[in-house]
C-alpha cells in the first residue's frame, strides 16, 4: 500500500492528477446549479409564496419546500465536503478554509440583521435571549440547534448539522476510515428507521436541569478538539478529531431539537451523497452504491411516513408525512438530474445564483422583514400583478445585497484564508503520518468548495 508522508498534506503524484483532469480552481457548474436552485426555493418558502398562488394550498399539503431546499444542500455538501478534505489530504487546511468560508458571511450577516431588525423581531435572536452569554458562545461553536439555545438567526439550525458533519468526516479520514461511506450512510438510515420518535429532545439539557452547565462540558471539549485538528501535529489532529467526532454524536443523539428520525436521516442523506462521489470516481462498485444510496432514498420516505404525524409536526414544521416524503424524493430526483448534466453548461444565471447561494440563505429573512415595512407593501397583495411585482422586489433586492456581500465579504475571506493557510505551512509544517494515499484519479471537481448554507425552516 502506497503511503503519504503527511496526514495533512497531499503528494506531488496525488495533485498532479486533478491538473490533468481539468482546471484545479474551476467551480463545477452542476454544483453551483443546486445550491442556486435551493436557495432560490429558500427564499421563496420564507415568503410564502404560496399564499399568493391558487394552488398554493394542495402544493403546501404534499410538498415541504424547506425540507426539499435543506436536502437538497445536504445532499451537496456530503458529495462534496468529504471530497475537498480528501483532496486537499490536509486536515488543518480542510479547517481553516471552512472557517474563512463560514464565520466571516455569519458574523456580517449577524451584524446587518441586528442593524436593520428591531429587538422584537424573532427571525434575528443572538444576544435577544436574556443570557447572552450562553447565545454567544453557542452560536460562535454553531452547535446551538443541539445545545438547547435559540438560534441566532432562525435560519442557521442547518449549520449545527453541518458542523458536526465536518467532525464526523474529519475523525473517519484521521483513522482512515473515510472511504466506508455506504456502510455509514446505510447504518445511519437504519438509525432512523428504528429510532423514529423513541428518543426524546434535549435530553441532556433535561439532565443537567441548565443550559450552562452543557455548555461549560461541551465548549472546552470542542475548543480543545479543534486546537487539536489546527495543530498540524500528526498525534494531536488524530486526538482532536476523535474528539470533535465523539461530541457531535453524543449531541446528535441526545440532545437533537428535531426528533431522531429527521437527525439521522440528515446526516444518512449526506453520507449517501458521498457514496455517489466515490462510485463517480470509482472507490466503491456501482452496485454497492446502488444498493446504499437505494436504501437511504427508500427509508427517507419511509420515516416521514411512519412517523411524521401529530405533534412530530411542531418539530418539523411540515403539514404532514406526504409533503415530508415527497419534498425529500424530489430533492434526490433533482440532484439526480443535476448529475445525469453534469457534463453540460448550466445557465450562468443559476451557477450565479449558487455562489452567492449562502448569502442569499443568511440574509433573505432579515431583507424581507426589513423591505415590507419600509415599501408599505402587504404580503398578500389582492392583485396578480401585485402579486408578481412584490415577488419581483424580494427577490431582487435579495440577490442585490447578497451578490455585494459575496465579493465584499466571502471572496475576500476566502482569499485570506488560503494565504493564512499558506502561512500558518510556512512557520509551523504539519508533521508525519501514514494515511493511504487517494486514488490518482481524485477529480478536479473537489475544488468546488461547496457549503451547506441552510435552508427552508423558520
Amino acid at each position: 500500500m502506497k503511503l503519504i508522508p503527511q496526514l495533512t498534506r497531499r503528494t506531488s503524484e496525488a495533485s498532479a492528477a486533478p491538473k490533468a483532469a481539468g482546471a484545479p480552481a474551476a467551480r463545477l457548474g452542476w454544483l453551483d446549479a443546486l445550491r442556486g436552485i435551493a436557495a432560490l426555493v429558500v427564499a421563496l418558502h420564507h415568503f410564502d409564496v404560496l399564499r399568493m398562488l391558487p394552488f398554493g394550498g394542495a402544493i403546501w399539503r404534499n410538498f415541504d419546500m424547506g425540507l426539499f431546499g435543506v436536502m437538497l444542500f445536504f445532499i451537496v455538501s456530503g458529495y462534496i465536503i468529504p471530497a475537498s478534505l480528501e483532496r486537499r489530504g490536509d486536515v488543518r487546511a480542510f479547517w481553516i478554509g471552512r472557517i474563512f468560508r463560514i464565520y466571516p458571511a455569519l458574523i456580517a450577516a449577524f451584524v446587518l440583521s441586528m442593524m436593520m431588525l428591531p429587538d422584537g423581531d424573532g427571525s434575528v435572536a443572538l444576544l435577544r435571549t436574556g443570557d447572552n452569554l450562553a447565545s454567544l458562545v453557542a452560536n460562535g461553536l454553531m452547535l446551538q440547534d443541539l445545545l438547547g439555545v435559540i438560534n441566532g438567526m432562525n435560519v442557521t439550525w442547518t449549520l449545527c448539522y453541518e458542523m458536526v458533519f465536518y467532525f464526523l468526516v474529519t475523525a473517519l479520514f484521521t483513522r482512515g476510515l473515510h472511504r466506508h461511506s455506504g456502510p455509514i450512510s446505510v447504518g445511519l438510515a437504519g438509525v432512523a428507521l428504528l429510532a423514529g420518535t423513541a428518543v426524546g429532545t434535549h435530553i441532556l439539557n433535561t439532565e443537567l436541569g441548565s443550559t450552562r452547565k452543557l455548555l461549560l462540558i461541551v465548549t472546552p471539549l470542542v475548543l480543545a478538539g479543534l486546537a487539536g485538528v489546527l495543530s498540524g501535529n500528526r498525534r494531536l489532529t488524530g486526538a482532536g478529531a476523535l474528539l470533535l467526532g465523539a461530541v457531535g454524536l453524543v449531541l446528535v443523539t441526545l440532545n437533537s431539537r428535531a426528533p431522531a428520525f429527521e437527525t439521522w436521516m440528515i446526516f444518512a442523506t449526506m453520507f449517501a451523497g458521498t457514496v455517489v462521489y466515490r462510485a463517480q470516481h470509482g472507490q466503491l462498485a456501482r452496485i454497492p452504491a446502488l444498493l446504499a444510496c437505494g436504501f437511504v432514498i427508500v427509508a427517507g420516505a419511509l420515516v416521514g411516513r411512519l412517523y411524521n404525524h401529530g405533534a412530530v409536526l411542531d418539530l418539523t414544521w411540515s403539514s404532514g408525512w406526504k409533503a415530508w416524503s415527497v419534498a425529500y424524493l424530489a430533492a434526490w430526483a433533482l440532484f439526480g438530474v443535476g448529475f445525469l448534466l453534469r457534463e453540460r453548461r448550466f445557465p450562468k444565471v443559476l451557477t450565479w445564483l449558487g455562489a452567492i447561494s449562502f448569502s442569499v440563505y443568511l440574509l433573505h429573512i432579515p431583507l424581507l422583514r426589513t423591505i415590507e415595512p419600509l415599501l408599505g407593501i402587504p404580503p398578500q397583495p389582492s392583485s396578480t400583478l401585485g402579486k408578481i411585482a412584490w415577488t419581483a422586489i424580494f427577490l431582487g433586492v435579495v440577490v442585490a445585497v447578497s451578490h455585494l456581500m459575496y465579493r465584499l465579504v466571502e471572496m475576500p475571506m476566502q482569499r485570506l484564508g488560503r494565504r493564512v493557510q499558506k502561512a500558518v505551512e510556512r512557520r509551523r509544517p504539519v508533521s508525519p503520518a501514514p494515511v493511504p494515499a487517494p486514488r490518482s484519479g481524485a477529480p478536479a471537481e473537489a475544488e468546488a468548495e461547496a457549503t451547506l448554507t441552510g435552508a427552508g425552516r423558520t
